[in-house]
């Protein structure tokens, strides 16, 4: 089954997605596409028929959210709790993974024609080394595209990602590229894995479980969140429109906390920038009060080092990640 399915929505679908259209749609949605197994107990079939079934649902649900133009899907693929489920569903899974990112990497075409950029989040070297290199291959190959964005969280929690982003910022002060006093909640939101992406506009778990099993804990703070009973395989163009519904009654208190939160992220900057150029300046100052003038300046120039430490910073993170990719693809 193809991960990018061509095809119109029918008449009805098209009339929905229009008056849908018609009001704030989110561009960023989140899917924890759960179910597969209760679907497969349902229907009498194996577990990784159940799975299976579960990912021609998400290439249907792409196609779905194309024509409502959401450019950017992240799902919960693999938990790393699942390493604790039995060791035939979990092979299985990684074969699954392997035949579904072979045939990501025959389809590089299509892929370049709809400008598909695939992300995979998590830690791959939890994974066997040749599904690595299949993800990589599939990460850099399409790297440059930029029309529409698949983020698949595969060896992922949010706890996990959240620790590596405080170990990525340790090494940040380790190598002297910035400083303890550098380290805030925008630079540690720049550190995860997700840092090429806005947050989710939308969330949805399927299976009529209501919590978020560790999925984008720190991205979906002011993300509208949609708990559906459905199975993940059982999904419909339908449920998605339902969700987005329920985003859009709730936009503007979504907005308004979004643009509160940033004011006091701004906020939070600057009493640190303040905080340290008091600081340098009562043990630079020769016991003299500063006037408000150089205080000002001693701040915006500060604040200009800080960013470029930052900026430098993130670049060496970003080289760090891309070389990580590109080695795999390095055949032998």
């Amino acid at each position: 089954m193809s991960w990018i399915r061509e095809g119109e929505l029918n008449l009805i679908e098209k009339l929905s997605a229009n008056v849908l259209k018609a009001g704030p749609m989110p561009k960023h949605v989140a899917f924890i596409m759960d179910g597969n197994r209760r679907f497969a107990r349902k229907k009498n079939m194996e577990r990784q028929e159940g799975h299976m079934q579960g990912f021609n649902k998400l290439a249907e649900t792409l196609r779905w959210c194309k024509h409502l133009d959401i450019q950017e899907v992240t799902v919960y693929a693999f938990s790393i709790e699942n390493f604790k489920r039995p060791k035939d569903e979990v092979d299985g899974l990684m074969e699954l993974a392997r035949q579904k990112f072979e045939r990501l990497l025959e389809e590089h075409e299509n892929l370049e024609k709809h400008g598909v950029c695939i992300r995979v989040l998590g830690d791959l070297n939890m994974l066997p080394l040749d599904l690595q290199k299949l993800i990589a291959k599939a990460v850099v190959t399409t790297r440059s595209h930029n029309k529409c964005f698949l983020n698949v969280c595969f060896a992922y929690t949010s706890r996990y990602e959240i620790t590596n982003a405080v170990r990525e910022m340790a090494w940040g002060v380790e190598q002297g590229l910035i400083r303890a006093s550098d380290v805030s909640e925008v630079l540690l939101s720049d550190c995860l894995y997700s840092n090429n992406s806005p947050n989710p506009d939308l969330l949805i778990r399927t299976s009529g479980e209501v919590r978020l099993s560790d999925f984008l804990l720190w991205q979906s703070s002011h993300s509208c969140i949609v708990f559906q009973s459905v199975l993940w395989p059982e999904y419909s163009f339908w449920n998605l429109c339902e969700a987005i519904l329920q985003y859009q009654l709730n936009h503007k208190s979504i907005q308004k906390a979004r643009d509160l939160h940033r004011e006091h992220q701004a906020l939070q900057q600057l009493e640190a920038d303040r905080d340290c150029i008091a600081e340098h300046l009562q043990h630079h100052g020769n016991g003299k009060p500063a006037d408000a003038q150089r205080r000002q300046e001693a701040l915006l120039h500060y604040a200009a080092c800080r960013e470029e430490r930052v900026q430098e910073f993130l670049q060496a993170l970003k080289h760090k990640r891309d070389s990580f990719f590109n080695d795999l693809c390095i055949p032998g």
